[in-house]
């Protein structure tokens, strides 16, 4: 059986994926305002894998019988300096969200909640895929500052993400 400390660290994540998607969406918003559409998908694209990722925690905790508890979302940061800046601000939020996952990992393991951990196996490799993202498209942005065409050829390519829903993975 899970314990109430399990069960209340799963409904905090699944708020925490919540607010992770109108974080994204709030990215979205300053790209699209900037004029890099390409930007704005992607990060769009984001805000719906965060909410695929909030709703596998949502159906996980009603699978396990437990009361699920939606809290309100707090509000995003709408302003950034640069794309890069964005970016960077993404990666930190997805360092973030790896350390709650392994946090609720750590509980799963010491509760010895077999049925958790396996769950959250998929997080922990899907914080690995989200961390590089970010990480490398810091990377190019820091290699083109200052190139507008180089710019706009990743704008183009940021445009074509679709997000997957059969995977989760928007790449």
């Amino acid at each position: 059986m899970i314990s109430k400390k399990l069960s209340d660290a799963l409904n905090e994540q699944m708020n925490y994926e919540f607010a992770s998607a109108h974080y994204y969406l709030g990215m979205a918003g300053y790209c699209s305002d900037q004029g890099l559409d390409g930007f704005a998908n992607f990060f769009q694209q984001q805000y719906e894998e965060e909410l695929f990722h909030a709703k596998k925690l949502y159906n996980f905790i009603v699978d396990m019988d437990l009361r699920v508890i939606v809290d309100g979302l707090p509000a995003p940061e709408n302003y950034f300096d640069s794309p890069l800046a964005v970016f960077e601000s993404a990666l930190e939020h997805e360092q973030s969200v790896t350390s709650r996952i392994y946090n609720l990992m750590d509980i799963a393991t010491s509760e010895k909640e077999y049925a958790t951990i396996s769950f959250l196996q998929w997080y922990v490799d899907e914080q690995i895929e989200e961390e590089a993202n970010m990480k490398d498209k810091i990377t190019r942005l820091e290699r083109i500052q200052g190139d507008c065409n180089a710019l706009y050829l990743m704008d183009a390519e940021l445009a074509q993400r679709v997000f997957d829903d059969s995977n989760g993975s928007g790449e």
